[in-house]
């Protein structure tokens, strides 16, 4: 591990120079591969991105020599279950967001915290645990990950003015649609539509309950709800019927969530029906951990590899979707590398051992990319991962002294 700052979050302000980038990925499908082999930022911002000879590299605190190998923006996981702090009670799991961030995963947004023990469901609770969340992980990121939570659940009693408190109070988010005790559609779509005009994005489960107190809705119900996102659209864990799942793409505009932990034969089916009708910038990517299948700690790339490998798909485009689609749905500025965007990073080569011959021929193979350093805001945080395959080739940093 490369000790040059504790937190992303409070680090100096510093100048970072990454070089001899091999291939660059951006996290936008409109051209997902870019012409550059340099990577400027400052103060955890990017400022610069092309060929060496057309950055300012001068005065640099960190230099990073890539080794020829990939950079690609850092993962987002776009469905997640935390409670507080790192340690999660539905399977136990203790250090689960440090080793995601092994997998790549650099921001989470969260699905709702629905593991927290005595969950309150009363109005003054669900406001109450909502913003309590927010500001924990506002305060503190566990292994320096952005965590976006505090998504509160839809709650029988809620008015709209809570939705209108909950958003001045920080409250971007809604937790999944359909686990929550509002049971009838009416109710959910006027909620929804409160939530959206505070600025509240939303999703909804779908597919069959996973845990007490989820439950089944139909296709035409999600769509009259109207979410921003379908939330797991190949179940968290069970799957809706192909039919239910064609209606859902072809009845909306929003965006279609596929998940590590649902069903990967619904999820290839809806990856193709976005790909027939030309919509690939519709699809977003995430863990829906922890949960009773536990914590994929590799599950972004696992889906990535699975996508780009399954469907047939050019792997620099499945990136996207864990990264700029994700990134645009949610309104976030990471996600995509591009000036004024955070610097948050991952440097990957093949996997040792793997049949490809290039990291993005790997992926199309199945195979994971080994990750070989991690950076959030600019602060390498970690080199190389200890959860992926080792990679063929690492990154080498070192600090200029003034």
């Amino acid at each position: 591990m490369l000790d040059l700052f504790p937190d992303p979050a409070h680090s100096d302000q510093r100048k970072l120079v990454i070089e001899n980038i091999g291939l660059l990925l951006s996290g936008r499908l409109e051209e997902p591969i870019l012409d550059a082999d340099t990577i400027v930022a400052v103060d955890g911002v990017i400022t610069g991105i092309g060929r060496a000879s057309d950055c300012d590299t001068d005065d640099a605190d960190i230099i990073v020599d890539a080794c020829g190998t990939t950079v690609c923006p850092g993962l987002i996981d776009g469905h997640t279950h935390p409670t507080f702090g790192e340690y999660s009670p539905r399977t136990d799991n203790h250090s689960w967001i440090f080793n995601c961030l092994h997998g790549g995963t650099t921001t989470m947004i969260s699905a709702g915290e629905v593991h927290i023990a005595g969950r309150p469901s009363d109005r003054i609770g669900v406001k109450a645990l909502a913003i309590a969340a927010q500001r924990s992980f506002s305060a503190m990121r566990p292994a320096g990950v952005k965590m976006i939570a505090g998504a509160p659940l839809l709650e029988e009693g809620l008015l709209e003015e809570d939705f209108q408190e909950m958003a001045e109070a920080g409250i971007e988010l809604i937790g999944e649609v359909g686990i929550g005790s509002v049971a009838d559609v009416e109710t959910a779509s006027r909620m929804v539509a409160w939530a959206r005009a505070n600025g509240m994005r939303s999703l909804t489960h779908t597919g069959g309950p996973s845990i007490p107190g989820s439950r089944l809705m139909a296709a035409e119900e999600i769509i009259e709800i109207d979410p921003d996102v379908i939330g797991h659209i190949n179940g968290g864990h069970t799957a809706f019927a192909h039919s239910e799942i064609r209606c859902l793409c072809e009845g909306c505009s929003r965006a279609i969530e596929i998940v590590h932990n649902g069903n990967s034969f619904a999820a290839l089916y809806a990856l193709r029906l976005a790909t027939e009708m030309g919509q690939l910038e519709r699809i977003v990517l995430g863990t829906d951990g922890p949960s009773g299948a536990g914590v994929p700690a590799l599950g972004m790339l696992r889906m990535i590899a699975m996508l780009a490998s399954f469907a047939e798909l050019p792997a620099e485009q499945v990136f996207c979707f864990a990264t700029g689609n994700t990134a645009r749905v949610h309104q976030l500025p990471q996600g995509v590398i591009a000036p004024d965007r955070p610097a948050d990073l991952l440097i990957m080569d093949r996997a040792q051992g793997t049949a490809g011959r290039t990291l993005l021929e790997s992926v199309e193979l199945g195979d994971l990319p080994g990750i070989g350093m991690v950076l959030i805001d600019g602060v390498p945080l970690l080199r190389p991962s200890r959860n992926t395959p080792p990679a063929t080739v690492l990154p080498t940093a070192r600090r200029v002294l003034a």
